[in-house]
Parts: C-alpha cells; structure tokens; sequence
C-alpha cells in the first residue's frame, strides 16, 4: 500500500472563488462574504458577552448581603461566562470555514456538546421537577459515554 503525501492529492476548497461555473463563483464568493461579517459580528457578541458576564458578577457581588455569594449566584456567573466561551467556540467555527482542509461535522458536533454540556451544568436541580431532571439525565447519558 503506498502513503499518499499531503501534495500528492488536490486540496478540497469548500467555497471556491475560482470555481467554473460563473454562478456557483459568484455565489461562493458571496456566501464567502456573509461567513466573514459573520466572523466579525460574532467579536461583537463576544464582547457583549464579556461585558454582561462582568456585569452579572458586579450585580451578585453588591446584592445584600454584600460581597457574599450564594450558589445560585455562582451559578448565574458561571452561565454567564460559559455563554462566553460557547460564543468563542462558534467564532471559532466560523472563521474556520474560511479555510480549506477542514471537517466542519466536527466542529459543529463539539460545540453543541459544549452548549449541551453548559445547560447540564447550570441546571438549578432544586427548581426542576424530577420528570424534566430524569429526562436530562436519559438524554445526557449517551453523550457521556466513551466512543471507541
């Protein structure tokens, strides 16, 4: 069997700009277009964000009885900043479909297990009733387990 070396085969390119169809270019490049002010909107929410985690922070901080925190207000500041992190994961994304060579399925499925991983970890389990917590759990479970 003969190892194939990186040059040796023709480097796919999801939206060519140089494709030979008129159309399929024109659209290709346009779509190209919409994925980069997607880029950058994406810097604007994560900034947002950060500014929103802070404030969230701030507000349980001052909130009687002072500088004390409950686990409630962990909770909201922990949601808070894992909502930043979901946001850099999906600029992530986004940027990475301005280049060649990569397997988008991925990083899709990573991202929707870190939003799915921030709603397990920010479930209040004293508010929930015990079929909506038991439904989680069948839910999340196979997601936990190894893959091999």
């Amino acid at each position: 069997m003969t190892e194939h070396q990186p040059n040796d085969l023709a480097a796919h390119v999801e939206l060519d700009p140089d494709h030979e169809d008129k159309v399929v270019r024109a659209s290709n490049r346009l779509i190209w277009q919409g994925v980069r002010f997607m880029s950058a909107l994406m810097v604007v929410v994560i900034l947002f964000s950060i500014v929103d985690t802070a404030y969230t922070f701030y507000v349980r901080l001052i909130t009687p009885p002072v500088m004390v925190l409950e686990v409630s207000d962990l909770l909201a500041v922990f949601s808070a900043a894992l909502v930043v992190l979901i946001a850099i994961e999906i600029f992530t994304d986004v940027t990475l479909y301005l280049t060649a060579n990569v397997i988008h399925v991925k990083l899709v499925v990573a991202t929707a297990l870190r939003a799915v991983a921030r709603k397990v970890i920010t479930l209040d389990d004293k508010s929930l009733e015990a079929t909506y917590s038991s439904a989680t759990r069948r839910w999340v479970s196979p997601l936990a387990s190894p893959v091999g």
